[in-house]
């Protein structure tokens, strides 16, 4: 089997990729992040999504390599990580008792055979109302690090949120049942990762 490479160090996504019953290499990219309020997050995520593969990819012509990138908006506006704290703080109050949307673009690629295939999914996550003592032991928590959107439905966000409709994975950050279908393009045979979520997920 042609060698697998998940261009990201997540600890998330290398959970979720293990799931599917893969075994990969994971080397991380370094393509520069840049978000757009100025075009759907789907087209946004698509594109860094790319951009991770195919920088991994050039190094790697040979294998198959998959980048993934998350994106999550809150009334039209993209939310980075957290530079520090005081941004967490300031993401996770805009999130209170209100919904958001996550979005997880993934692309597979393979230089040598000049195939390239993307996909994308999105998925509404709903908090619950919550007051500032909540968000400030959250913060100190340290789960909010280098988390889109400054939380982890997986860890500690998991008590904040009343539930999701769409995928679980999405959130965490690989949606493994459309990259399954990607994967079989290129004839390899993986299933969808089954995590227990840990809040109540309506699939619509």
């Amino acid at each position: 089997m042609r060698k697998i490479i998940l261009a990201s160090q997540s600890p998330r996504r290398k959970e979720l990729l293990a799931g599917m019953g893969l075994e990969f290499e994971a080397i991380p990219s370094n393509f520069d992040e840049k978000l757009d309020d100025s075009r759907a997050p789907e087209i946004v995520a698509i594109e860094l999504a790319t951009g991770k593969a195919s920088q991994v990819a050039e190094q790697y012509p040979d294998c198959i390599v998959i980048g993934s990138d998350t994106i999550v908006t809150i009334n039209g506006n993209q939310l980075e990580k957290p530079h520090d704290k005081a941004e967490a703080y300031n993401m996770l109050e805009r999130l209170s008792g209100t919904h958001n949307e996550v979005t997880t673009a993934i692309a597979v690629i393979c230089k040598t055979e000049k195939l390239l295939l993307t996909d994308v999914d999105t998925t509404r996550v709903f908090f619950n109302p919550y007051n500032e003592e909540v968000i400030r032991t959250y913060v100190e928590s340290g789960d909010t690090v280098d988390k889109a959107g400054a939380y982890g439905i997986q860890s500690g966000a998991a008590p904040l949120i009343n539930h999701i409709e769409g995928y679980y994975d999405t959130v965490v950050g690989l949606p493994t049942h459309q990259l399954a279908e990607l994967l079989a393009q290129f004839g390899i045979k993986a299933k969808p990762a089954t995590l227990t979520s840990p809040v109540k997920q309506l699939i619509i």
